[in-house]
């Protein structure tokens, strides 16, 4: 058989899902070649291998499938070498362990069906965040969390059996504290006003849209449009600004880049990794869906993905010291073109929703 009608199909594939992303078509089954450029790397880094192995690289139809194959591994490491230690990082570590100005946050999306409150109990019992945010938490899971409400006083609550509720759980005061159900009827968000001991107020939001699929949101204007509108609401923002949450998107997309972009946040994985927190039962199929974006007034002091605790999601623990300085970061995060301002506008429009309907605690 003659290799070049095996590998042909597969490179004409490998170059179809690769550049299906460059499009802003919203269709769930465009959007869904935004996450695994991991594998698609992998992938067709191994059919370069091949290529090198059995075919002819004297003839020119080794060229013809050789050089598109490269180009593949090429475009999809554009993509995701910011998440990795060989790229700068864009916000400062620090190693000063400020107590009046730490805030430690742990994100971790429970699985609603998942029974294991127990360890998930435990690695909150373990590393002591000054924030627990829980999402897909239903009634059941307020009731077993209520054993650690003692450590959190401060308590924003929305449990849901439709795999969004949420809850957020606070060692610190919170105030003007609101939920809010922005896009859609049934998808909420939390956002509040938080006070360090040192007395400096935060500003943070905590977000779970649902994700384009066929059993969810037929395209990912819902989500776009949320994370979007929350942007333009933060981008200007008198006060520190933190945002985090499972938002059924990968860091490297053109969605959460056009985020980064207008709302001006930092992103403390660029330059230390990736922190793949979906899909914990399968390591070959990872990438980052659980965040966290801050303004340049913080410095990191630790982050780390959690061991499995029975969910779908690993949980994900961020330590930021609070500076009251804007200037302390190495990196300058993403600029906004004027196309990336035309293309947001595109998309809250297309959900009827303004920056004005983000909660704005001050």
């Amino acid at each position: 058989m003659n290799l070049i009608y095996l590998f042909t199909p597969l490179v004409v594939l490998f170059i179809g899902v690769s550049f299906l992303s460059l499009s802003n078509n919203e269709k769930w089954w465009i959007r869904v070649h935004d996450f695994p450029r991991i594998q698609y790397v992998v992938m067709a880094f191994v059919l370069l291998i091949a290529e090198i192995l059995f075919l002819d690289y004297s003839k020119l139809s080794f060229w013809l499938l050789f050089m598109p194959t490269l180009l593949v591994v090429a475009y999809q490491l554009w993509w995701i070498l910011p998440y990795t230690r060989l790229y700068s990082t864009e916000v400062a570590q620090t190693l000063n362990l400020d107590n009046a100005n730490s805030l430690k946050i742990m994100t971790a999306n429970v699985l609603m069906t998942n029974k294991n409150a127990e360890k998930l109990i435990a690695l909150v019992n373990e590393n002591t965040p000054d924030i627990l945010v829980t999402l897909e938490t239903n009634q059941w899971w307020q009731t077993q969390l209520a054993v650690i409400e003692s450590d959190y006083p401060y308590r924003m609550s929305c449990p849901q059996e439709n795999l969004y509720g949420m809850h957020v759980y606070s060692r610190y005061v919170l105030s003007e504290s609101k939920t809010e159900f922005m896009v859609e009827d049934d998808i909420p968000s939390m956002h509040t006003l938080l006070t360090l001991p040192s007395g400096h107020d935060i500003r943070i939001h905590f977000l779970h849209p649902a994700p384009p699929s066929p059993t969810e949101n037929e395209a990912s204007s819902e989500r776009d449009a949320e994370l979007i509108m929350v942007a333009k609401s933060v981008a200007d923002a008198d006060l520190p600004v933190i945002v985090t949450g499972d938002l059924n998107d990968v860091a490297w997309s053109t969605t959460t880049r056009l985020f980064r972009k207008i709302s001006k946040l930092l992103d403390p994985r660029i330059g230390r990794g990736m922190f793949n927190t979906f899909h914990a039962d399968y390591w070959f199929m990872r990438w980052p869906l659980d965040h966290l974006f801050h303004t340049e007034h913080f410095k990191l002091y630790d982050i780390r993905r959690l061991p499995h605790f029975g969910s779908d999601h690993f949980a994900l623990l961020t330590q930021l010291i609070y500076t009251a300085s804007s200037t302390s970061n190495s990196g300058s995060g993403l600029e906004a073109a004027k196309e990336d301002i035309n293309l947001a506008k595109q998309k809250m429009a297309s959900e009827n929703v303004k920056e004005n309907d983000v909660p704005n605690p001050s």
